[in-house]
């Protein structure tokens, strides 16, 4: 049984010292990307939590107003409470907050992106999948040396080529090392990806 936090969700986990924040997509939830995360990283725990907004019955991580607007001051919010679970999470799970690695795809990368931007503090880096940038951060956030894989589509009618490209600047501009690899399809990811993000994790330290 899962202790009572303040996001539902599973955690499962691993023989590793590492920790991977599982971050689902839009109408996803805490168990959707499991069996994807356990695939590219074998051997560390994996803490997915549920998203805590609701869009037509779909959960999601925050809200947006039309496709592709995002409601910035519920992001803002929504991106605090998920930074304050991470290590409300390691002390019920004795787990090690300072070695959390987001691994998020859509709405979920792009919450993600929100906590690295706003609260670089929280996470030690993140596989970002089908990410933009979700806002412009008031500074440049402190990520010296964290590394960020960015997976984009090139034709992903959701994800903006430029918007890609500003996230990839804000992060890089905050000190985070940046890999942005674009593949030649849309919003969907490919076994080729998911190689790459298992690659990525592996050069972290993570098998």
């Amino acid at each position: 049984m899962m202790p009572d936090l303040s996001f539902v969700h599973r955690y499962v986990p691993g023989s590793s010292k590492f920790t991977v924040l599982v971050l689902h997509g839009t109408g996803g939830n805490e168990d959707d990307l499991l069996p994807l995360a356990r695939e590219v990283v074998p051997s560390a725990n994996l803490l997915s939590p549920r998203g805590q907004v609701l869009e037509h019955g779909m959960p999601r991580f925050f809200r947006r107003l039309a496709m592709g607007v995002f409601d910035e001051q519920d992001l803002k919010r929504r991106a605090k409470a998920l930074a304050a679970f991470v290590p409300e999470a390691a002390a019920a799970y004795k787990f090690d907050a300072s070695r959390v690695y987001a691994l998020g795809y859509s709405n979920g990368a792009n919450i993600a992106a929100a906590v690295l931007l706003l609260h670089p503090g929280a996470l030690a880096g993140g596989a970002l999948l089908r990410a933009v940038l979700p806002l412009e951060p008031a500074s440049p956030p402190s990520l010296e040396g964290k590394p960020v894989l960015i997976a984009a589509g090139a034709d992903d009618p959701y994800s903006d080529r430029s918007r890609v490209e500003a996230l990839s600047d804000r992060l890089a501009g905050g000190g985070a090392n940046v890999e942005l690899r674009w593949a030649q399809r849309g919003h969907e990811l490919g076994a080729d990806e998911l190689d790459t993000v298992r690659d990525w994790f592996r050069r972290q330290g993570m098998q």
